[in-house]
């Protein structure tokens, strides 16, 4: 049995056939109309794209040398069972993600050695400055958060993280959509059209970070990026004196969903960046990424850690601890929304009471 095409109409996505009379391809919900030699184009391209490939090498972390691993103890929350790595002269800590305190289980063993590190460059005293900065510098933030905060729980912390690298083909298939729109003395017009767009590059990624801890949320990661490789050093026992560092549980192979998914998006953000004509919008139809030469390192990355409760609530904030970007989430003053609501209220109608005044309505 011979499949059946089916085609889109770009302009609102009902199924389109040819018409006889116009010898075009012809939308019956919204009139729209397209040559088809614009959807056999699409065709071949479509026929020609490769699917998506990404192909890693999975060797990523090294093992540990002779008498390093009895360096280092590892520390757990009996929490949020959060495993803690810490260099042999710390005896008890807190745990940075939930605030509780945590106890010597053993020594380090069973798990990779990483590649690089790069060491902090802002102490705590930056991080609770920019704490202050921060929460200052919201508007709708309560006046107690600041003074209330346990500021004292600051925790700096290595982040484990899976660095992928890459040479990278990608192709991909936008459609645009430029606007026109005009006047006379009975209407008001507005014209769409559509353009199918194809852009195809190649380029290298490096670096791209996959944090290898499922305790700490991927998004607050992201927020506190990026993180200058250019300054990470050969890992080495002694950076961890006076800080603690996270023993990673989401290891390479379980990240690469996840490297997958931002070379993807990056490609396709990278060829998009270089459609220059004035469209209103450009999105992604359909792409094909292939990527070659992929591998992957393991690094400790920098991170200042502040778990706090207000008024029974959790807030956690992360600060890079290299470059000082400073991210987190916190409560709102429903007063002072309240507040900015009534005075938009009350601005408003002052203003329909003029206008309404000037028009004879009042």
């Amino acid at each position: 049995m011979a499949d059946i095409l089916e085609y889109k109409c770009p302009c609102c996505g009902g199924a389109i056939n040819f018409d006889t009379s116009a010898q075009k391809m012809k939308c019956p919900y919204c009139d729209s109309e397209f040559d088809v030699q614009a959807f056999i184009k699409q065709d071949e391209r479509l026929n020609e794209q490769a699917p998506d490939e990404f192909k890693w090498d999975e060797n990523a972390g090294q093992e540990w040398e002779s008498g390093e691993e009895e360096k280092m103890s590892v520390f757990i929350c009996k929490s949020c069972a959060g495993e803690i790595v810490g260099d042999e002269n710390t005896a008890a800590t807190e745990c940075p993600y939930c605030g509780n305190p945590v106890v010597l289980s053993g020594r380090l063993s069973g798990t990779l050695k990483p590649d690089y590190v790069i060491p902090f460059k802002h102490d705590k005293n930056a991080a609770k400055e920019q704490l202050k900065q921060y929460v200052s510098s919201k508007k709708f933030a309560p006046k107690l958060f600041k003074s209330e905060n346990k500021l004292e729980e600051i925790k700096g912390l290595y982040v484990p993280f899976w660095l992928f690298d890459s040479d990278t083909n990608a192709a991909v298939n936008y459609e645009a959509t430029t606007v026109r729109t005009w006047s006379d003395s009975n209407y008001n017009y507005t014209e769409t059209s559509f353009f199918d767009v194809y852009r195809e590059g190649e380029m290298q990624f490096q670096n791209i970070p996959c944090d290898g801890s499922s305790k700490m949320p991927d998004d607050l990661m992201e927020s506190i990026e990026p993180f200058n490789f250019s300054e990470a050093v050969d890992f080495q026992t002694a950076y961890l004196a006076g800080y603690l560092a996270d023993k990673y549980d989401v290891t390479m192979e379980d990240s690469i969903d996840r490297a997958n998914n931002r070379v993807k998006h990056s490609a396709e953000d990278v060829l998009r960046g270089t459609i220059t004509y004035p469209y209103a919008t450009v999105n992604t139809r359909n792409s094909s990424v292939n990527i070659k030469n992929g591998k992957a390192k393991y690094a400790l990355y920098p991170v200042w850690i502040l778990n706090t409760d207000y008024k029974g609530e959790k807030y956690t904030f992360a600060m890079n601890g290299q470059t000082g970007k400073f991210v987190g989430n916190l409560p709102i003053d429903t007063k002072k929304i309240a507040a900015l609501f009534a005075g938009l209220t009350v601005g408003l109608g002052a203003i329909v009471y003029i206008a309404g005044t000037l028009l004879g309505f009042f």
